[in-house]
């Protein structure tokens, strides 16, 4: 049996293809249509197929490369930010509305890096990435969250 030489690549690898072949299994009964009348499962089937591809070349990879690399301790700290600040968004977009739940994901996601500084850069890329937000699912596509939600009379 090959030794595996980059524990990243082949975890990785592994993970995508186990979120892959959930993706197909949730979209198998949903009618796929063509590529030119796509129908409700075309797209999560065709995306679960590239990640599971992704998936399988990364651990191919895992045993072909030259580098030895180890998987290091778990970060809980950042998981648990992350996590945090993804329930937080689920929890205030309808109650504060997209942008409010925008900025929290992003700060609070933030807090878990190591190296993470509120400074200007950080700020003004906020600002770009909440108005993008706005702009393109609420206002673009039409997707239905509040700007502004239920506490601010939204």
């Amino acid at each position: 049996m090959a030794m595996i030489r980059n524990q990243k690549d082949f975890g990785a690898g592994l993970l995508y293809i186990a979120f892959g072949a959930v993706g197909f299994y949730i979209a198998r009964d949903y009618g796929m249509g063509t590529a030119s009348r796509m129908g409700p499962g075309y797209f999560p089937t065709v995306l679960s197929v590239l990640l599971m591809a992704f998936g399988l070349a990364s651990a191919i990879r895992s045993f072909l490369t030259k580098e030895e690399a180890q998987v290091g301790k778990f970060a809980w700290k950042a998981a648990a930010f992350i996590l945090g600040a993804t329930v937080l968004f689920g929890l205030l977009l309808t109650r504060a509305g997209l942008v409010i739940a925008l900025v929290v994901l992003c700060l609070v996601s933030a807090a878990g890096s190591q190296s993470f500084k509120l400074e200007w850069k950080a700020t003004g890329l906020l600002v770009i990435l909440v108005t993008f937000c706005a702009l393109v699912f609420a206002e673009g596509l039409g997707v239905p969250m509040p700007l502004l939600g239920t506490w601010f009379g939204g």
